[in-house]
């Protein structure tokens, strides 16, 4: 059994892999140890990894220590299953980089551009031979929404909208449309580009505002919540094993 510890911008996700599967999750504002204890229903996990978008995590990871026999903390020294051609691999997200992982779990030997919208919203290209090969990275939708009301005097604070119309007839649907519609446009345009330039491109879309785009937007993708945690777990088994001094 394996525990999952990913920390992002602005919240603390927990999963528990049992023979390659989830079997519970869990996401949180602040990890409290009981929240560890519940999620592994009383038990120890044989191996834990912990990984930060924050930067240093020691804190989390003396509080999970208690909880594993093996634990890892992901970082970037931290050997991973997959080439990386990144020129400034200590700036690289952790959650780019297991996401990027986790596309080669899934999607062996394919060409793989991995959306993740979040606080930010990344575009990572994983290519057939194992490649790492970076991306681009702009303001995720909740972000989008927030600057639009903390940097202007009068525009109120909006939410996504399912609407799939270009003009809004009030200020608050010209903002939800403006921000949905632009994520729209900018991910429809990056994959039209992409696919002219790499074959046989696979697209996953992942990341917790996920859902919204997913329906929007019209061309062959597959959706999947959970790449991150699926990356941070085989390479905490690829650690774990030894399996990169071969």
């Amino acid at each position: 059994m394996n525990l999952i510890v990913d920390i992002g911008n602005t919240l603390v996700k927990l999963a528990v892999f049992d023979g390659g599967r989830i079997v519970a999750q869990r996401c949180v504002e602040r990890l409290h140890p009981s929240m560890l204890g519940e999620l592994l229903e009383g038990r120890r996990a044989a191996k834990a990894v912990v990984a930060s978008t924050r930067g240093e995590a020691d804190d989390v990871v003396e509080t999970v220590r208690p909880y594993a026999d093996y634990l890892l903390e992901f970082t970037s020294q931290t050997p991973v299953p997959v080439a990386n051609a990144y020129h400034t691999p200590e700036t690289l997200g952790r959650d780019r980089l297991a996401a990027a992982v986790g596309a080669t779990v899934l999607y062996p030997g394919r060409n793989v551009l991995i959306v993740d919208f979040g606080t930010a919203v990344t575009i990572d290209l994983v290519t057939a031979d194992n490649t790492f090969r970076g991306g681009c990275i702009s303001p995720g939708m909740k972000t989008r929404f927030r600057a639009l009301h903390d940097y202007t005097a009068c525009l109120p604070l909006c939410g996504p909208t399912e609407s799939g119309e270009l003009q809004g007839l009030t200020t608050e649907e010209a903002i939800r449309l403006g921000v949905m519609n632009s994520l729209t446009f900018e991910i429809e345009g990056y994959m039209a580009r992409m696919e002219k330039k790499i074959d046989d491109l696979c697209v996953i879309f992942t990341g917790g505002d996920a859902k919204y785009l997913a329906k929007r937007i019209k061309n062959t993708i597959f959706a999947n919540c959970n790449l991150v945690f699926c990356g941070l777990d085989r390479i905490l088994e690829y650690n774990a094993s030894e399996e990169h001094l071969d």
